[in-house]
């Protein structure tokens, strides 16, 4: 290693982006990562979703600001749980997210605001599930 910390082409921005391709197209899914892919995708969206409503409940319903602070507090975990997925893709892995994002809002509001999904947001939510699974798991 030189005086200026850098080490050749291996710790060098490009070697940072080589070695992500590299563990990338190594990677395989199985049962196991998959598994644990979705439960990771779902406390997501329920971290997100949840906070998101948190937050709204006390601006656009009035009520009261711990709802606010719980809220922030589940949406700072947000922030954290998609880096737990087992594959190193950030931005595959927030693509996919999204569709487990839009299922769990429906699913929420349905839950919590007696919000009855139309056909349209059903077959939407459909078309947007299935397309984020053939991102997640088509063989590369």
């Amino acid at each position: 290693m030189n005086n200026d910390g850098f080490d050749g082409l291996e710790n060098s921005p490009a070697g940072d982006a080589a070695n992500v391709q590299n563990a990338s197209s190594s990677f395989v899914w199985t049962s196991q990562t998959i598994t644990l892919s979705v439960i990771l995708f779902v406390a997501a969206g329920l971290l997100e979703v949840g906070g998101g409503w948190l937050v709204w409940q006390t601006v656009r319903e009035n009520k009261n600001w711990i709802y606010a602070g719980t809220g922030i507090i589940a949406l700072i975990g947000y922030g954290f749980v998609p880096c737990l997925q087992p594959t190193s893709d950030f931005g595959r892995v927030y693509a996919v997210y999204g569709g487990f994002f839009i299922v769990l809002a429906f699913a929420w509001a349905r839950q919590f605001d007696g919000y009855l999904p139309d056909l349209g947001d059903l077959i939407g939510a459909g078309i947007a599930l299935s397309g984020v699974l053939v991102i997640m798991l088509w063989p590369r």
